[in-house]
């Protein structure tokens, strides 16, 4: 029951961290790095890039038949991932400061001391 309630609360926070990631860093990452362009439509043409034109979106390039290499919506996911791994990390290291280790049992009395009580009683006997 656990792991269904950690896969279910792990997708939904793998899509606010997307949306974090798209809607948020990137375009910020766009404007610092290229005066507001957004960066999911960064990509470098390979083969086939006589339609390809100036200005022309990611979507529309690939369309046109044209080998792209979409550098940008690889960063996107590489930031997408590294938020992810760094917030999962942060996590469990704040779970594993609740779950306390299982304490030993108390140690019982030693043997000479169980020797020692068994001789005294032994003493009191007539």
């Amino acid at each position: 029951m656990g792991l269904a309630v950690g896969v279910i609360i792990g997708a939904a926070f793998g899509t606010i961290v997307k949306s974090l990631t798209d809607d948020v860093l990137m375009p910020f990452i766009g404007f610092v790095t290229g005066g507001g362009v957004d960066f999911t439509n960064k990509y470098l043409i390979l083969s086939g890039g006589d339609k390809v034109t100036e200005g022309m979106t990611l979507a529309a390039a690939k369309a046109t038949g044209a080998n792209v290499m979409a550098l940008g919506s690889f960063a996107t996911a590489v930031i997408n991932f590294v938020l992810l791994a760094f917030v999962v990390f942060l996590l469990v290291r704040q779970a594993a400061k609740f779950i306390k280790p299982a304490e030993e049992p108390a140690a019982g009395p030693s043997e000479v001391e169980l020797l020692t009580e068994i001789r005294d009683e032994l003493k009191k006997r007539p």
